[in-house]
């Protein structure tokens, strides 16, 4: 089993960058498929980025597309969210999971371990 735990949020102004960590304990990160998440307040948590065991494959949803980039590094178990030119609407909690399957999916049911999330929140 893994278990993952997120840092890197804090507060940043429009326009500026964060770098999420995912960090796993366990022996299978290296072989799982990995995304990130965030859930506004009062919204449906939503797949932000997904990333395959080697880093080979990566998958950026539109809303961060040309802004965000996913990476990881299986020799220190951890997993990146670099975020650029951050908006006011990213302000939310960041989520680190790992899915149940081979291949990357955007699709909140088909992740099965969670960190506790890390607060974004950008001004304006």
């Amino acid at each position: 089993q893994v278990q993952l735990v997120e840092s890197g949020g804090g507060l940043v102004q429009a326009g500026g960058s964060l770098r999420l960590s995912c960090a796993a304990s366990g022996r299978t990160f290296s072989r799982r498929v990995m995304g990130w998440f965030r859930q506004a307040p009062g919204k449906e948590r939503e797949f932000v980025a997904g990333i395959n065991w080697s880093g080979g494959t990566t998958y950026i949803a539109d809303s961060g597309k040309g802004r965000f980039t996913i990476s990881r590094d299986n020799n220190k178990n951890t997993m990146y969210l670099q975020m650029n030119s951050v908006r006011p609407e990213d302000t939310a909690v960041y989520y680190c999971a790992a899915n149940k399957g081979l291949s990357v999916t955007s699709y909140v049911n088909e992740y099965d371990t969670w960190g506790q999330g890390t607060q974004v929140t950008v001004s304006s």
